[in-house]
């Protein structure tokens, strides 16, 4: 019998993977040796792998421009990305290099497009749709890019107040969406969505607040279900449903021209990951193609917003295991170099799953553990993974083996450092950790630089006042 951690790998999981492969012993992410940047940097450290960004936003765009093209559909694809899902500017640079469209969300967004115009990352090309619940000063902010002469800015109504919010601050001709409220899941706590306009009240307050309006022509119709796409009765449904609220306005609205199906699109977040994105994509085409032939009405762009699939997998969390604590006969923990709950949140907050691996000793026996972070918070950990209800890592002895156990957690690109608060206040003052960029130069050679150091007790002690 093999009791080898890599003989669990083998046996349970096709493997090598897409992004994942073993170089004598170590883990291989992407092509990056990882413990060559543990040694290096040392640890816990946060990777950013910036040709992951890329090639998501080429993969899912050829997917769209293939199916649009086999299908005859006669609409044109957009490619959005989301900025909430990271804001970092080495992360706004990969993406905007490969000419894809914003979605924001708040006023400070505003902000930032005014920063990556002045820098020329963008042009007053740029799609950019705002969603979220607006203030005035983000409405002011978005009527602001409008005068300046930035030509695609779509403002979408999250509610009918909002309209009149518009009417305050913008002067000119301008562009506008409208959001529709999706239902939920029928396990979940609310039967519809508190984002958008109820979908029974969009027709009627199109007719009465915004047909011959003198100031905003109505271009888009948005909507988005908050479990992502999947093929589920659930999804196929609110799609349906969406698509047929389009095809109703289309028929008294001769401006509007695009449909946005929001985001959603899954990650990998365990190494037996199976989704047919070529068959999804597929069908959302046709989906929107067939209700619109059903109804007599030009086939809409089609928008999406995709942030987590952008960056997602761009990402990685690296830590040492520093020491183990045997509780009883049968929980054996990994104590590590951080906190779980301050570098990956969304472990704890909502019981996201990652890819765990370790990087190091592949070729010892493997244990059932427990992962325990540095606070003194009895939820700061990690024991199950997607697939199974527990974790399985290499033994060690930490008082024999000089080298330390580090363990990976991968895909945690998007949302964890805005959830955290990436240089801010931590729970127990521990710190944030040092991130390194990888990327690939002129020549295709791999290349990594340290973003930024390790936070330091003056950082956090000027916030709190010290």
């Amino acid at each position: 019998m093999n009791n080898r951690y890599f003989d669990l790998i083998d046996q349970t999981f096709y493997f090598p993977t897409e992004g994942f492969d073993i170089d004598h012993g170590s883990l291989v992410f992407n092509g990056v040796h990882v413990k060559s940047l543990i040694e290096k940097y040392g640890t816990p450290l946060k990777l950013t792998y910036l040709p992951k960004i890329g090639s998501q936003i080429k993969k899912a765009r050829n997917l769209f421009n293939r199916a649009i093209k086999t299908s005859g559909y006669s609409g044109k694809y957009h490619y959005c990305y989301c900025t909430k899902s990271c804001h970092f500017s080495h992360v706004l640079n990969e993406v905007l290099r490969h000419e894809v469209n914003l979605e924001t969300s708040s006023s400070f967004d505003i902000d930032l497009i005014q920063r990556l115009y002045e820098k020329k990352r963008l042009t007053k090309s740029t799609i950019i749709i705002n969603n979220g619940y607006k203030t005035d000063d983000y409405v002011r902010k978005i009527s602001d890019l409008v005068e300046e002469g930035f030509k695609n800015v779509i403002p979408v109504l999250d509610n009918e107040e909002e309209l009149e919010q518009m009417n305050r601050f913008f002067k000119g001709k301008a562009k506008i969406g409208l959001r529709v409220a999706t239902e939920e899941e029928p396990n979940f706590e609310f039967y519809t969505s508190r984002l958008g306009i109820r979908s029974s009240k969009v027709l009627d307050f199109y007719k009465e607040k915004l047909q011959d309006h003198p100031h905003f022509d109505l271009k888009l119709v948005h909507f988005f279900v908050d479990t992502g796409i999947k093929d589920t009765q659930y999804y196929w449904s609110e799609l349906r449903k969406a698509v047929k609220i389009y095809c109703e306005l289309k028929k008294i609205c001769t401006t509007l021209k695009a449909i946005n199906i929001g985001g959603g699109m899954p990650i990998r977040n365990s190494l037996g990951f199976e989704f047919d994105y070529k068959y999804m994509v597929k069908e959302i085409v046709n989906t929107i193609a067939q209700a619109c032939e059903e109804e007599e009405v030009a086939e809409p762009d089609i928008f999406t917003e995709f942030g987590k699939y952008t960056v997602g997998e761009s990402g990685a969390t690296i830590f040492s295991v520093l020491g183990q604590k045997q509780q009883n006969d049968s929980e054996i923990w990994y104590m590590i170099d951080n906190s779980l709950m301050n570098t990956i949140p969304d472990s704890w907050g909502i019981g996201e799953r990652f890819i765990l691996l370790p990087v190091n000793k592949w070729n010892n026996e493997y244990r059932r553990v427990n992962i325990g972070g540095l606070t003194c918070d009895n939820s700061d950990y990690y024991n199950s993974e997607v697939n199974q209800s527990q974790v399985y890592l290499p033994k060690y002895d930490p008082k024999t083996d000089p080298e330390p156990l580090y363990l990976g957690f991968f895909h945690t690109g998007a949302y964890q450092d805005a959830l955290s608060g990436y240089g801010g206040i931590k729970h127990c003052l521990i710190p944030s950790p040092k991130h390194v960029i990888v990327y690939k130069d002129k020549e295709g050679k791999m290349q990594d630089e340290l973003y930024r150091p390790e936070q330091t007790p003056e950082e956090m002690f000027r916030i709190l006042g010290y």
